[in-house]
């Protein structure tokens, strides 16, 4: 009786309770949230007196994970190549590849042979230009042909990955913020709601014992319990799992194909992108030996050029300068390559077909594996963001105490 009392007499303290405890809830959620991704840079006096979010924190081993997962079991690179046409890409750059040639043929010709070259009348020096741009799609298509049969061996698609991922930072964090939205706002909702439940135990506990003890210890308790709970709820169950009439199933489980499309979408807008492989090809640890291919590929397409009139050519200006000559136009030729290239990328990136790609084979993951794209933010420091929810959580309970007594 003497609780009833008690209840009607301070009823606004009672039902006041679980609408905090709801607060703590949603506030420890959202603190959890803005500390996966916030701040970018480590804030504070290093290493123990500051934070800096846990998706930035870990972003080189969250990297490593994402680029195994993508050249593992998403990207085939031998078969996406195999998608290109090189006579559709040597049509595709047809006219800066021309231009190209004319410009590489004039620089070398005034170059190495300015007497020979000037002395020539305009006419035959478009000739000689004429016949220099004529093999220029055949040596497109043999350097194409040179990258298909050994992407392998000259490009590191893990490596476009990685770099692209290190070079933005911010990148990542979008990555992951974008595709875990939803799971976002179900672990912010979850606060509210167990919140909410925990709060209705806390009223009844308080309205037994009145010890001022009650509050923070329920508030840390809901900080704490609704947070693990919430971040497990994402995950698990893998599977649906019925327990009477209700059915439960990790969120992030059950938004497979939604997480594929967008997963696909930015990765193929932002990482696995056209300028980024070229990039790779051409610049990257592996580019050497291509750059060697190519290289030797053009000079051989100048002798063909050259036919018959070789021997001639090597007397009339001498074996040395004619070699000299092969070299620049190479040189040349591999510094215009890179941007020469990009007029496919619309192509290239059709053809290549990277988003559909990764959409669809994400959906053969296993649930381990599928659960892999999002479950690195949270498993390493899961703990630290379980206990900063149960410190606000404890805190609010403390104010609400001295509210009570004052």
């Amino acid at each position: 009786m003497a609780i009833v009392d008690d209840f009607l007499e301070h009823w606004q303290v009672y039902l006041s309770m679980p609408v905090i405890a709801a607060v703590i809830g949603y506030l420890t959620k959202r603190a959890a949230i803005e500390m996966m991704f916030r701040p970018l840079r480590f804030v504070g006096i290093e290493p123990w007196f500051g934070w800096q979010g846990v998706v930035p924190r870990n972003s080189e081993r969250m990297i490593r994970v994402s680029a195994d997962l993508l050249t593992q079991r998403l990207v085939d690179t031998k078969e996406i190549f195999q998608r290109l046409d090189a006579s559709r890409v040597a049509k595709e750059i047809e006219g800066p590849l021309l231009v190209a040639v004319d410009e590489i043929t004039r620089d070398v010709m005034e170059q190495y042979q300015p007497g020979l070259w000037n002395f020539l009348p305009p006419l035959a020096q478009e000739m000689l230009v004429k016949q220099a741009q004529a093999g220029s799609p055949e040596l497109v298509r043999k350097i194409m042909a040179e990258i298909q049969d050994n992407v392998g061996e000259v490009l590191d698609i893990r490596q476009v990955a990685v770099a692209a991922l290190t070079r933005d930072r911010a990148l990542l964090i979008k990555l992951i913020r974008d595709i875990s939205r939803p799971e976002m706002a179900f672990i912010a909702r979850c606060g509210i709601y167990f919140g909410l439940a925990l709060g209705l135990v806390q009223t009844v506990v308080w309205a037994l014992t009145k010890q001022p003890w009650v509050l923070p210890l329920f508030g840390a308790l809901i900080g704490w319990f609704t947070d693990w709970l919430a971040i497990k709820l994402v995950f698990f169950p893998r599977r649906p799992k019925r327990i009477g009439p209700l059915v439960f199933h990790g969120v992030f489980q059950q938004r497979r194909d939604e997480v594929a499309k967008q997963y696909a979408e930015i990765v193929a807008r932002d990482v696995m992108t056209v300028p980024n492989i070229v990039d790779a090809v051409l610049r990257g640890p592996k580019s050497d030996r291509l750059l060697m291919m190519i290289r030797r590929t053009v000079e051989a397409t100048i002798d063909e050029q050259a036919g018959a009139a070789r021997p001639i050519i090597a007397v009339t200006v001498g074996s040395d300068a004619y070699l000299e000559m092969k070299h620049a136009a190479a040189d040349r030729a591999l510094r215009y390559l890179p941007d020469t290239m990009l007029h496919a990328k619309d192509y290239a990136t059709q053809a290549l077909d990277i988003r559909d790609t990764i959409a669809t084979r994400m959906r053969r993951l296993t649930r381990v594996e599928y659960e892999g794209l999002l479950r690195p933010a949270f498993r390493q420091d899961e703990w630290k963001l379980i206990a900063v929810g149960a410190v606000i959580g404890a805190v609010i309970g403390e104010l609400q105490v001295l509210l009570l007594l004052h």
